[in-house]
């Protein structure tokens, strides 16, 4: 692949991370008591004060995530706490589907993009838990993936910075 081409891919995908991090934060800051009743129907085995505590910090960090993305600053930060936030919404997830239980992930509100409820099997399954498992994989390893070439970009440097330290380095003492 052209590295235009595979820097254009990686930018649409960075802004799409973003996007989908700004709409999940919104949707929870537009219903904060929504979000905690959803967190709660995972039935997860912890306290409930870190349970209330992960619904108001969330929203949060998933806005600051998405404007740094957005922004393109703090790339690699936001995109390794994306990274934590999508791996434990993996586990939740799977925990939730194979323990049958039935419930909407809390992530993504579709009213906030102005689309009602239709009655039918489509929306209840773009809101199942299984569903929700199959997109936090896909945000896993479109995360990794940008993360891996964002630090690669990072720690390999310039190559013509490179040849100019090689050649300054050869460089016969006068």
């Amino acid at each position: 692949m052209k590295p235009d081409t595979l820097l254009r891919c990686r930018t649409a995908l960075r802004w799409l991370l973003g996007g989908l991090m700004l709409w999940a934060a919104v949707s929870k800051l537009a219903a904060p008591t929504e979000f905690l009743g959803a967190i709660y129907s995972y039935q997860l085995p912890l306290p409930q004060a870190w349970l209330q505590a992960a619904a108001v910090v969330l929203p949060w960090l998933e806005l600051l995530c998405g404007l740094a993305l957005m922004a393109d600053k703090w790339t690699e930060s936001a995109l390794t706490l994306v990274l934590g936030l999508c791996v434990v919404f993996v586990l939740a997830t799977g925990q939730a589907w194979l323990r049958g239980l039935d419930i909407s992930c809390g992530c993504l509100d579709f009213r906030i993009l102005g689309v009602v409820k239709p009655a039918g099997n489509a929306m209840s399954f773009f809101e199942s838990a299984a569903f929700a498992f199959f997109r936090a994989l896909l945000l896993v390893a479109m995360t990794g993936w940008l993360l891996r070439h964002r630090l690669s970009e990072v720690t390999t440097p310039d190559r013509t910075q490179a040849a100019t330290e090689t050649v300054s380095i050869r460089a016969p003492l006068t």
